[in-house]
Protein backbone atom coordinates (compact mmCIF):
# COMPACT_ATOMS: atom_id res chain seq x y z
CA UNK A 1 0.00 0.00 0.00
CA UNK A 2 1.20 3.54 -1.09
CA UNK A 3 0.39 5.52 1.98
CA UNK A 4 0.81 8.90 1.36
CA UNK A 5 -2.30 10.46 1.03
CA UNK A 6 -3.98 7.64 2.64
CA UNK A 7 -6.84 7.85 5.85
CA UNK A 8 -6.37 6.22 9.32
CA UNK A 9 -8.56 5.98 12.23
CA UNK A 10 -6.86 4.85 15.69
CA UNK A 11 -8.33 4.69 18.70
CA UNK A 12 -6.61 5.21 22.26
CA UNK A 13 -4.01 7.51 20.39
CA UNK A 14 -3.13 9.65 22.89
CA UNK A 15 -0.23 7.86 24.21
CA UNK A 16 1.62 4.52 24.01
CA UNK A 17 0.96 2.09 21.12
CA UNK A 18 -1.51 4.15 19.49
CA UNK A 19 0.39 7.04 19.26
CA UNK A 20 3.59 6.07 18.09
CA UNK A 21 1.02 4.44 15.54
CA UNK A 22 0.02 7.94 14.58
CA UNK A 23 2.55 9.91 14.54
CA UNK A 24 4.69 6.89 12.13
CA UNK A 25 1.75 6.88 9.76
CA UNK A 26 1.72 10.70 10.18
CA UNK A 27 5.24 10.83 9.22
CA UNK A 28 4.57 8.86 5.99
CA UNK A 29 1.68 11.21 4.61
CA UNK A 30 -1.46 9.18 6.28
CA UNK A 31 -4.00 11.63 7.27
CA UNK A 32 -4.57 10.72 10.75
CA UNK A 33 -7.55 11.27 13.24
CA UNK A 34 -6.68 10.18 16.14
CA UNK A 35 -9.02 9.44 19.55
CA UNK A 36 -8.85 8.97 23.46
CA UNK A 37 -10.91 9.87 26.19
CA UNK A 38 -9.00 12.12 27.98
CA UNK A 39 -9.16 15.77 25.86
CA UNK A 40 -6.29 17.25 27.44
CA UNK A 41 -4.19 14.55 26.40
CA UNK A 42 -5.61 14.12 22.85
CA UNK A 43 -5.07 17.64 22.56
CA UNK A 44 -1.42 17.62 22.71
CA UNK A 45 -1.24 14.37 21.08
CA UNK A 46 -2.40 16.01 18.03
CA UNK A 47 0.11 18.86 18.49
CA UNK A 48 2.68 16.69 18.99
CA UNK A 49 1.87 14.29 16.25
CA UNK A 50 1.55 17.33 13.57
CA UNK A 51 5.19 18.77 14.32
CA UNK A 52 6.70 15.02 13.38
CA UNK A 53 3.80 14.64 10.34
CA UNK A 54 4.87 15.10 6.52
CA UNK A 55 3.83 18.26 4.18
CA UNK A 56 0.41 18.69 4.02
CA UNK A 57 -0.58 15.83 6.23
CA UNK A 58 -4.13 16.46 8.16
CA UNK A 59 -3.94 15.50 11.82
CA UNK A 60 -7.35 15.78 14.18
CA UNK A 61 -8.15 14.20 17.02
CA UNK A 62 -12.04 13.36 18.34
CA UNK A 63 -12.82 12.38 21.93
CA UNK A 64 -13.65 9.26 22.23
CA UNK A 65 -14.50 6.46 24.82
CA UNK A 66 -14.66 3.52 22.58
CA UNK A 67 -17.34 1.05 25.28
CA UNK A 68 -19.99 3.59 23.82
CA UNK A 69 -21.55 3.36 20.58
CA UNK A 70 -22.64 6.92 20.37
CA UNK A 71 -18.80 7.87 20.89
CA UNK A 72 -17.83 5.45 17.82
CA UNK A 73 -20.17 6.48 15.53
CA UNK A 74 -19.23 10.17 16.21
CA UNK A 75 -15.83 9.76 15.75
CA UNK A 76 -16.45 7.32 12.17
CA UNK A 77 -18.66 10.35 11.28
CA UNK A 78 -16.39 12.95 11.89
CA UNK A 79 -13.92 10.58 9.91
CA UNK A 80 -15.87 10.59 6.54
CA UNK A 81 -16.94 14.19 7.03
CA UNK A 82 -12.95 15.12 7.09
CA UNK A 83 -11.50 12.28 4.86
CA UNK A 84 -14.17 11.53 2.85
CA UNK A 85 -13.69 7.87 3.50
CA UNK A 86 -11.72 5.65 5.46
CA UNK A 87 -8.48 3.48 4.10
CA UNK A 88 -7.15 2.01 7.16
CA UNK A 89 -8.50 1.10 10.82
CA UNK A 90 -6.74 0.45 13.54
CA UNK A 91 -8.03 -0.81 16.80
CA UNK A 92 -5.89 -0.02 19.71
CA UNK A 93 -7.52 1.62 22.71
CA UNK A 94 -7.76 -1.01 25.49
CA UNK A 95 -8.09 -1.24 29.28
CA UNK A 96 -6.09 -3.98 31.55
CA UNK A 97 -7.22 -5.58 34.84
CA UNK A 98 -4.89 -8.29 36.07
CA UNK A 99 -6.93 -10.28 39.55
CA UNK A 100 -7.36 -13.61 40.80
CA UNK A 101 -11.14 -13.83 39.48
CA UNK A 102 -12.45 -14.10 42.52
CA UNK A 103 -11.05 -10.67 43.38
CA UNK A 104 -11.33 -9.23 40.30
CA UNK A 105 -13.89 -6.32 40.64
CA UNK A 106 -17.37 -7.02 38.79
CA UNK A 107 -17.29 -3.40 36.89
CA UNK A 108 -13.70 -4.09 35.68
CA UNK A 109 -14.91 -7.30 33.90
CA UNK A 110 -18.01 -5.20 32.01
CA UNK A 111 -15.09 -2.55 30.89
CA UNK A 112 -13.08 -5.49 29.76
CA UNK A 113 -15.61 -6.83 27.71
CA UNK A 114 -17.25 -2.87 26.16
CA UNK A 115 -13.51 -1.57 25.41
CA UNK A 116 -11.65 -4.97 24.40
CA UNK A 117 -14.16 -6.53 22.07
CA UNK A 118 -17.06 -4.46 21.59
CA UNK A 119 -15.59 -1.57 21.49
CA UNK A 120 -13.53 -3.60 18.52
CA UNK A 121 -16.43 -4.57 16.60
CA UNK A 122 -18.64 -1.96 16.56
CA UNK A 123 -16.26 0.01 14.84
CA UNK A 124 -15.15 -2.48 12.35
CA UNK A 125 -19.05 -2.56 11.82
CA UNK A 126 -19.02 0.99 11.58
CA UNK A 127 -16.53 0.96 8.51
CA UNK A 128 -16.56 -2.25 6.84
CA UNK A 129 -19.56 -1.27 4.32
CA UNK A 130 -17.59 1.50 3.35
CA UNK A 131 -14.38 -0.30 2.42
CA UNK A 132 -16.73 -2.76 0.89
CA UNK A 133 -18.03 -0.62 -0.99
CA UNK A 134 -14.48 0.86 -2.43
CA UNK A 135 -12.98 -3.07 -2.60
CA UNK A 136 -10.26 -1.70 -0.25
CA UNK A 137 -9.12 -1.01 3.46
CA UNK A 138 -7.01 -2.63 5.97
CA UNK A 139 -8.29 -3.07 9.51
CA UNK A 140 -5.06 -3.78 11.92
CA UNK A 141 -6.19 -4.63 15.72
CA UNK A 142 -3.58 -4.84 18.87
CA UNK A 143 -4.92 -8.50 20.51
CA UNK A 144 -2.50 -9.53 22.90
CA UNK A 145 0.48 -12.26 22.37
CA UNK A 146 -1.48 -13.87 25.89
CA UNK A 147 -3.70 -15.46 23.32
CA UNK A 148 -0.95 -17.92 22.32
CA UNK A 149 -1.36 -19.76 25.62
CA UNK A 150 -3.74 -22.12 26.49
CA UNK A 151 -4.66 -22.06 29.11
CA UNK A 152 -4.03 -18.28 29.41
CA UNK A 153 -2.30 -16.78 32.20
CA UNK A 154 -2.74 -16.55 35.37
CA UNK A 155 -4.00 -13.60 36.87
CA UNK A 156 -5.37 -12.80 33.10
CA UNK A 157 -7.93 -15.32 32.82
CA UNK A 158 -10.80 -12.34 32.67
CA UNK A 159 -8.62 -10.11 29.97
CA UNK A 160 -7.44 -12.77 27.83
CA UNK A 161 -10.18 -14.92 27.56
CA UNK A 162 -11.98 -12.03 25.84
CA UNK A 163 -8.95 -11.48 23.58
CA UNK A 164 -9.19 -14.95 22.86
CA UNK A 165 -12.48 -14.50 21.87
CA UNK A 166 -11.58 -11.37 19.35
CA UNK A 167 -8.74 -13.07 18.09
CA UNK A 168 -11.68 -15.74 17.00
CA UNK A 169 -14.19 -12.93 15.27
CA UNK A 170 -11.10 -11.52 13.70
CA UNK A 171 -10.11 -14.66 12.26
CA UNK A 172 -13.88 -15.23 10.83
CA UNK A 173 -13.67 -12.07 9.20
CA UNK A 174 -10.93 -12.05 7.38
CA UNK A 175 -12.36 -15.10 5.54
CA UNK A 176 -15.49 -13.13 4.80
CA UNK A 177 -13.26 -9.53 3.79
CA UNK A 178 -10.82 -11.14 1.79
CA UNK A 179 -12.77 -11.08 -1.31
CA UNK A 180 -13.65 -7.93 -0.82
CA UNK A 181 -9.94 -6.51 -0.95
CA UNK A 182 -10.37 -6.05 2.58
CA UNK A 183 -7.39 -7.10 5.19
CA UNK A 184 -7.70 -8.14 8.64
CA UNK A 185 -4.85 -7.93 10.88
CA UNK A 186 -4.21 -9.12 14.60
CA UNK A 187 -1.20 -8.19 15.96
CA UNK A 188 -0.31 -10.32 19.24
CA UNK A 189 1.91 -8.28 21.14
CA UNK A 190 3.72 -9.23 24.71
CA UNK A 191 3.75 -6.68 27.21
CA UNK A 192 5.05 -2.98 25.94
CA UNK A 193 6.69 -0.17 28.34
CA UNK A 194 3.41 2.27 27.66
CA UNK A 195 1.37 4.03 30.54
CA UNK A 196 -0.90 0.77 30.92
CA UNK A 197 2.33 -0.94 32.55
CA UNK A 198 3.61 2.20 33.83
CA UNK A 199 0.97 1.68 36.31
CA UNK A 200 2.29 -1.51 37.73
CA UNK A 201 3.46 -1.32 41.36
CA UNK A 202 7.18 -2.35 42.58
CA UNK A 203 8.76 -3.24 39.32
CA UNK A 204 12.45 -3.86 39.30
CA UNK A 205 14.80 -2.65 37.12
CA UNK A 206 15.16 -6.03 35.86
CA UNK A 207 11.54 -6.98 35.36
CA UNK A 208 11.81 -3.27 33.16
CA UNK A 209 14.17 -4.68 31.02
CA UNK A 210 12.09 -7.00 30.22
CA UNK A 211 9.25 -4.90 28.49
CA UNK A 212 9.14 -3.98 25.23
CA UNK A 213 8.97 -0.69 23.33
CA UNK A 214 6.07 0.34 21.80
CA UNK A 215 8.72 0.97 18.37
CA UNK A 216 8.32 -2.65 17.78
CA UNK A 217 4.72 -3.35 17.84
CA UNK A 218 4.48 -0.15 15.52
CA UNK A 219 6.90 -2.23 13.10
CA UNK A 220 4.74 -5.04 12.85
CA UNK A 221 1.66 -2.19 11.81
CA UNK A 222 4.01 -1.74 9.12
CA UNK A 223 4.90 -4.30 7.98
CA UNK A 224 0.79 -5.38 7.49
CA UNK A 225 0.20 -1.91 5.56
CA UNK A 226 3.57 -2.74 3.12
CA UNK A 227 2.60 -6.13 1.88
CA UNK A 228 1.77 -6.45 -1.48
CA UNK A 229 -1.90 -6.08 -2.12
CA UNK A 230 -2.79 -9.92 -2.69
CA UNK A 231 -1.17 -10.80 0.65
CA UNK A 232 -2.36 -10.35 4.36
CA UNK A 233 -0.65 -10.98 7.29
CA UNK A 234 -3.53 -12.41 9.32
CA UNK A 235 -1.73 -12.71 12.82
CA UNK A 236 1.62 -11.07 13.63
CA UNK A 237 3.55 -11.89 17.34
CA UNK A 238 6.18 -10.08 18.47
CA UNK A 239 6.95 -11.41 22.15
CA UNK A 240 9.46 -10.47 24.78
CA UNK A 241 12.26 -12.43 24.47
CA UNK A 242 12.01 -13.59 28.49
CA UNK A 243 8.54 -14.05 28.73
CA UNK A 244 7.59 -17.04 31.32
CA UNK A 245 3.87 -17.90 30.14
CA UNK A 246 3.05 -20.32 33.24
CA UNK A 247 2.57 -17.03 35.17
CA UNK A 248 1.87 -13.69 34.88
CA UNK A 249 4.81 -11.54 32.92
CA UNK A 250 5.61 -9.56 35.76
CA UNK A 251 4.07 -10.00 39.69
CA UNK A 252 2.60 -6.94 40.25
CA UNK A 253 -0.12 -5.70 42.75
CA UNK A 254 -2.79 -4.27 40.23
CA UNK A 255 -3.82 -0.52 41.40
CA UNK A 256 -7.56 -0.34 42.89
CA UNK A 257 -10.18 0.56 40.00
CA UNK A 258 -10.70 4.25 40.17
Amino acid sequence: MDLKGKTAIITGASRGIGYKVAEKLASQGVHVMIAAREKQTLDKAVEDIKKKAASGTKVFGVVTDVAKLADLENLYNEAKKQFGHLDILVNNAGVSSQYSFEKQPIEDIEKLVMTNYLGYVRLIRLAINDMIGRKQGAIINMVSGSTLVDPVPRGFVTYSSIKVGLKAFLKGLFWEMRDHGIKITSILPGVVDTDLTGKLQDITSEQKDRLMSADAVVDMVMFALSVPSNACPLELAVINQQTPWTKPVIDFKQEQAK
